[in-house]
């Protein structure tokens, strides 16, 4: 466990943004990130639990109190045949696309399409991440977290983990601690179905085809770097929090709304939301596309310092030197641009520290 202090977060972060931690915690096993958390507890002092940096936005302001940075390691089967699966137990600290790597490596099926993803493997299951038809809900068994509350280990299988699209029980709030993950992983050569169509596009393969894991893999890298979203020291557009807005999930009547706005607004041929069918008859449509109808393109901001990605409308960048109120106040002209047009709130994806939306 090492110890420092006054420690810009911005070095923490993929935005890159965020002021000084009062104190910063390292953590490199589990028993001391649990001694670290109830450390703080105990003296009754401001705690956030800091992994890889990519789904937060850390006020200009820092942080007054203790991060405590989980860089625990291990992965480690437990079990392993075909019938049964791959049971993998591992570590929150773990970075998450090496996971997936070594996943594809030894024929465990499931997430292959989460390649690239920033952050480390403890995040995973508070936001159900997601992407190219798969999320961490699919392969998950349980989560073994320390609970703030009762100061206790904690396991949750997966029908107790409140899954949902881009949420579950642990997101929200700070109670639990993530200190592991279990998966179940299907165990052989090919990947899961292919289930996005511009995967399945590039793979040139029909929707719903098994192709070997490696392939899956290098394909869902190469669409992400062609949208920014595989993180790179030398390209601004990746330095950011991935999609900054989740794609909205609306009533039948709301997107009914939605579709009559965009008629009006665009005359009543030729355009019309996306529509992905979703449980209880609600319907998702795309978040990118309603950034973009609403006009906000591509490189949108350029040239200050926050901007919009030059390759995908969700991704809200620093292109150097940007503070967190540059990348707040961008956020908030997209998502007011959008009502605006729409009638539809966008709802951020990452955790805003601080000020709000």
């Amino acid at each position: 466990m090492r110890e420092d202090h006054d420690v810009p977060l911005s070095t923490l972060t993929t935005m890159r943004v965020g002021g000084p931690a009062a104190r910063l915690v390292t953590v490199t096993t589990t028993d001391e990130l649990v001694d670290a958390v109830r450390e703080v507890d105990d003296a009754d002092e401001p705690l956030l639990v800091l992994s890889g940096g990519s789904n937060v936005v850390v006020p200009d302001a820092g942080f007054a109190g203790t991060v405590v940075h989980v860089t625990t390691s291990g992965i480690e089967p437990e079990s392993a045949d075909y019938c049964g699966g791959a049971v993998v137990r591992v570590a929150a600290g773990e970075v998450w696309d090496d996971v997936v790597s070594r996943a594809v490596a030894e024929g465990w099926a499931g997430i292959e399409a989460l390649s690239g993803i920033p952050g480390r493997t403890g995040a995973t299951p508070i936001q159900n991440v997601g992407a190219y038809g798969q999320d961490v809900s699919q392969t998950i068994a349980q989560v073994r977290t320390w609970d703030r509350q009762e100061q206790a280990v904690r396991t949750f299988m997966n029908d107790d983990c409140g899954f949902t699209y881009r949420h579950s029980r642990f997101k929200g709030h700070s109670r639990y601690v993530v200190l592991d993950v279990q998966f179940q992983f299907e165990v052989g050569d090919l990947s899961r179905p292919i289930a996005y169509a511009a995967l399945a596009t590039g793979l040139g393969v029909p929707l719903g085809t098994r192709v070997p894991l490696s392939d899956a893999r290098e394909a869902v890298l190469d669409q992400r770097r062609a949208r920014g979203m595989v993180l790179d020291d030398a390209d601004p557009d990746t330095w950011s929090c991935g999609s900054f807005f989740t794609n909205p999930v609306l009533s039948r009547r709301e997107f009914d709304d939605l579709v009559e706005r965009v008629g009006e607004r665009f005359g009543w041929e030729g355009t019309t939301p996306p529509r992905f069918p979703e449980g209880d008859g609600h319907v998702k449509t795309s978040a990118a596309w309603l950034i973009e109808h609403a006009g906000f393109g591509k490189g949108f901001g350029l040239p200050a310092p926050a901007a919009l990605s030059t390759k995908h409308t969700l991704a809200v960048t620093n292109r150097g030197g940007a503070s967190a109120a540059d990348v707040l106040a961008l956020a908030r002209q997209v998502r007011d641009g959008v009502r605006d047009a729409f009638g539809v709130t966008l709802v951020n994806e990452p955790v805003l520290l601080g000020e709000q939306l």
